[in-house]
């Protein structure tokens, strides 16, 4: 579409573009623009910048530039006028125009800058499905990280951290061993956040060869490479308005670190194969079952790209140090695979379910979640039993066989509450349950023994 209040230069552009492109509307009246808008997805639009008789400032043109923008946000507009100059250039670019050109023009140019506004749309219109689609299959991986599971204490704390930080732009940093489930953490931190709506991109960088970090993370261009026949977006372009979430962070090397770092300060990519630089706008949420700290003292990780990760840190504990939440977690993930194998065992017994409290779970909730489903799948009763579960006895928890030192009874109970006080971080209530006392019962055995 050409909008422009000289005929003459309407019939001028209609002619020398007829021949390359389907379609050419022109209109004289930018009133109109909505209406022709309504009915064609243009690819491109050249829009004069001046329609008043005598008027040079190019405000008009950028009124009805922001229009056009507010019908279709992906519209590519090319600004036509005869009084041009740099300042004029500038504002219409930071304002959204494609590009700028002046009258009187040479055919070559504006027919070469049209087809190229022609290419950014498609470019536009591609980028746009590739996101839909992202953010469909995102919410579709969502789906089993949605019950954020766990009643202790330690968990309350940090379901608490996620409900704080949630709604902000801040940088996070989750740590945790393999397996507590940081990547279920970061999933519940966007869709707490203001970018909910937008897509999860999900980033294992240490499944990425350090040959291809640049081309998986910030794109490239056509001819970039040897195999890189079209342009491609890295995962920061696809990422922007939503979360990019890298996870094992401790696996990069000082290189690498050295240019995530240069992305994440300028909040800008350059493609591999280009001098252009693109805009991105993210929630960055880090996580790594390494010792950040001890990287860092040890030279192994830069401490300003620690700086610039962890404008909030949040410690998910392991499963070990989590008992209370082994039952909830136990059952999450029996009914789960009861459904998926069509299987008719009614529960999970007593028995079995102190021997899921006294292990220690060197694999967390993953090799939790690993046990309930082998045990549903070789079981052939209807209730799962210690032996349906292969749990390697040395792992078994201390504290279901305390090495004792002593056999006063007194002495023994005071360090049993301890244990458990600690355990349930003083929680009194939690505590009593478990060691099966009222909370009167054990108020007087805390005072008993001066704890």
């Amino acid at each position: 579409m050409v909008v422009d209040d000289n005929e003459d230069i309407l019939i001028s552009l209609k002619l020398l573009l007829k021949s390359h492109v389907d379609l050419v509307v022109t209109e004289t009246n930018p009133e109109n623009i909505e209406t022709h808008i309504l009915k064609n997805k243009f690819d491109a639009i050249l829009l004069d910048m001046n329609f008043k008789h005598d008027a040079i400032s190019g405000q008009e043109g950028l009124f009805w530039l922001e229009k056009i923008l507010e019908i279709d946000p992906a519209a590519v507009v090319i600004f036509i006028t005869a009084y041009g100059n740099t300042e004029k250039a500038v504002r219409a670019i930071k304002a959204g125009a494609a590009d700028f050109i002046l009258k009187p023009w040479q055919n070559e140019k504006i027919l070469a800058t049209v087809l190229a506004g022609i290419r950014l749309r498609q470019s536009r219109n591609e980028t746009s499905q590739q996101r839909n689609i992202v953010k469909h299959i995102s919410e579709s991986i969502d789906t089993p990280f949605k019950d954020f599971i766990g009643e202790s204490a330690s968990m309350k704390k940090v379901m608490e951290n996620i409900r704080k930080v949630a709604k902000t732009d801040a940088s996070v940093l989750v740590l945790g061993e393999n397996g507590t489930g940081k990547e279920v953490v970061a999933r519940a931190l966007h869709r707490s956040s203001l970018r909910s709506e937008d897509v999860f991109i999900n980033v294992d960088l240490g499944a990425i060869p350090e040959t291809l970090f640049e081309s998986e993370l910030f794109g490239y261009e056509r001819g970039a490479f040897t195999d890189a026949k079209q342009a491609k977006e890295g995962r920061f372009e696809v990422a922007s308005g939503g979360t990019l979430f890298l996870d094992e962070i401790g696996n990069l090397t000082l290189p690498l670190q050295a240019k995530l770092l240069t992305a994440i300060e300028r909040r800008q990519v350059v493609r591999l194969g280009s001098t252009q630089a693109t805009d991105i706008n993210i929630r960055l949420i880090c996580a790594t079952n390494s010792d950040i700290y001890e990287m860092v003292h040890n030279s192994e990780f830069r401490q300003d790209l620690l700086y610039r990760i962890n404008t909030v840190e949040i410690h998910i504990p392991p499963l070990r140090d989590r008992a209370d939440d082994i039952p909830l977690l136990a059952e999450h993930y029996f009914n789960i695979y009861l459904r998926k194998y069509k299987k008719r065992i009614r529960k999970i017994s007593v028995a079995a379910m102190k021997e899921l409290q006294m292990y220690t779970w060197p694999g967390n909730i993953r090799e939790l979640q690993h046990a309930i489903e082998r045990a549903i799948i070789m079981s052939e009763g209807n209730t799962l039993e210690p032996s349906d579960f292969i749990l390697n006895p040395s792992k078994k928890s201390k504290s279901s066989a305390m090495d004792l030192d002593t056999y006063n009874l007194d002495e023994i109970e005071k360090r049993v509450i301890k244990s458990v006080l600690e355990k349930t971080q003083g929680n009194v209530s939690i505590a009593a349950k478990q060691m099966g006392l009222t909370r009167t019962s054990l108020y007087r055995r805390i005072e008993k023994h001066g704890i």
